[in-house]
Parts: structure tokens; C-alpha cells; sequence
């Protein structure tokens, strides 16, 4: 679904982010991905709901949380300014206001996070999957669900540790 569809790339504007590990993936995600009698809107969150559930790439747990946090949050004012992140187990939302190229942005998180989480799980090769969904933030209302989808995805996964897993820059 991601490489079908053409990023907008509008500095000064707020972008919601999504990017999942590589080992997510599988034959029903990319029967999803793939289903365009589904709107986008609802491919979307059918296929965040099924990550949400599944264990498939599921990494990002314990102090790999704090690690992919502080490498998104160390270019904060630089490339863009986070306005709330939640990192999931196997995917990543993020809402940012952008200040430098999408692709250069999300360049920047996937390489660095990359690298040290695949050190530290003694792992090679491609952690994320190649693309992301990106989607620009109309007005005010689409900024709020953004956000509150955001803050409340952890906990509508049941996590235990989802405080830890959210960042907000209102908090």
C-alpha cells in the first residue's frame, strides 16, 4: 500500500506517521494491504488493529522503548518537532509538525533506530519495512483524533506499560 501512494511533503504543516518492523508482516497484512475495496481511512485502521494484536516483529518492549524514543526526540527542532509519539511493539505513530522533507525525516528515524535496535537484538539486514503511511493534518478537528488515536493506542491494546510508550509534547 505505501509505495502505491504519493507522499505530500508540505513543510511548516503537521504529518501523522506510521511505520511498522519488517517481521510484521505477513500473508494477512498483505492481503489488507493490498484490498482496495477498502477506503484508506479504513485499510488503515484495520491494519493497525491487527498489528496491534499481533505478535508478529513485536521488538519494541522494555528499554527498547526508551531507545527509539530518545533517537525520534534528539532531532527535535532540526527536522521536525514531535507532538506526540506512541511506540508500539511492532509500529510507530507519530504526529510531527515538519520542518525538513518527509523522506529525509523518516530516513533519519529508520536508519538510527535501525541500527541500534538490531545491535542490541544481535539481528542484521532491514528492521522496518520498507514505505510508511503518512498523512497531512487537514484543520483542527483531524489534529485531535490524530492525537487522541495516538495517546490512546497503547491503551486500547491493553499494554501494561503504556504510559512509557507515549510522549506527548502537552505532557
Amino acid at each position: 500500500m505505501y509505495k502505491k501512494l504519493p507522499h505530500i511533503n508540505l513543510k511548516e504543516h503537521y504529518q501523522f506517521i506510521t511505520f511498522r518492523t519488517k517481521d510484521s508482516i505477513d500473508f494477512y497484512l498483505k492481503k489488507l494491504e493490498n484490498d482496495l475495496s477498502l477506503s484508506n481511512h479504513i485499510r488503515q485502521y484495520k491494519i493497525d488493529n491487527y498489528l496491534d494484536n499481533s505478535s508478529l516483529g513485536a521488538y519494541i518492549n522494555g528499554d527498547f522503548i526508551d531507545s527509539v524514543k530518545d533517537i525520534i526526540l534528539e532531532n527535535q527542532s532540526k527536522l521536525y518537532e514531535v507532538i506526540i509519539l506512541c511506540i508500539m511493539p511492532n509500529h510507530i505513530h507519530i504526529l510531527i509538525k515538519q520542518f525538513d522533507d518527509i523522506d529525509k525525516i523518516i530516513k533519519c528515524i529508520k536508519a538510527k533506530t535501525a541500527l541500534r535496535l538490531n545491535a542490541k537484538l544481535n539481528k542484521k539486514g532491514s528492521f522496518w519495512q520498507k514505505g510508511y503511511y503518512d498523512k497531512v493534518i487537514r484543520d483542527e478537528k483531524h489534529f485531535e483524533r490524530v492525537y487522541n488515536y495516538i495517546y490512546n493506542n497503547p491503551i486500547k491494546a491493553k499494554l501494561k506499560d503504556w504510559e512509557r510508550r507515549v510522549y506527548s509534547l502537552y505532557e
